[in-house]
């Protein structure tokens, strides 16, 4: 049983990592297929994904899930707030029934440096300049997991990512937490995320009141 992570967040919140080694009917046992999704292995993502709601929730009722048209799956009830990420071989989900929620799980890769100046303000980009060499993939890929976490937490679609979502200087550790800002016209907030590095994968989330705050 592959569970990568799993954390606790407080008593309604709950937070895990699944590294996918299974085939589709290990997931299809619990969560059947409810997805036109045709590639093999993004099947796989999305069934993980779902697996890991039931796995934190037993009664998740993973049925009644819908899709906004900013792509956001949600519950429309919401009993539980959820975000789900994916990415190569790991899925990560975050639950809660009292949370407002967003979650990214991104592989190290050197990839990133190619689209940073896409999704950092200068001040970031002069904040990663600044550091040694050596740790600026790690911290590149925190930065973009940073700003996809808080893209599904706002959940509403159309956010600059350069200038709507600002991440102030941090300490890059083994964890740790970074403070945000998030400012569009309709919603103008801090927030604190928090941050896991493993050996392949970054992993950060946050939980806030369910009603922006």
């Amino acid at each position: 049983m592959p569970l990568f992570y799993q954390q606790n967040i407080n008593h309604t919140t709950k937070l895990a990592v699944w590294k996918i080694e299974e085939n589709e009917e290990f997931f299809t046992t619990a969560v059947p297929v409810q997805s036109s999704i045709t590639h093999p292995h993004k099947r796989l993502q999305h069934l993980a994904g779902r697996y890991l709601l039931v796995h934190l929730f037993p009664d998740f009722p993973y049925h009644h899930i819908e899709v906004a048209t900013t792509r956001k799956p949600f519950l429309a009830n919401e009993e539980y707030h959820f975000s789900i990420s994916h990415c190569s071989k790991y899925a990560a989900a975050i639950v809660s029934s009292t949370n407002r929620l967003g979650v990214d799980v991104e592989q190290l890769t050197e990839r990133v440096h190619k689209i940073k100046h896409k999704f950092l303000h200068p001040t970031e980009l002069r904040f990663v300049n600044a550091q040694p060499a050596a740790l600026q993939t790690k911290l590149l890929t925190t930065l973009w997991s940073a700003k996809e976490a808080m893209f599904k937490w706002y959940g509403l679609g159309e956010v600059d990512f350069s200038e709507m979502m600002r991440t102030m200087p941090f300490e890059l550790a083994e964890e740790g937490l970074i403070d945000c800002a998030f400012l569009k016209d309709d919603l103008q907030q801090h927030l604190q995320l928090s941050f896991k590095l493993f050996e392949e994968v970054s992993l950060v989330w946050l939980a806030t009141d369910p009603l922006f705050s």
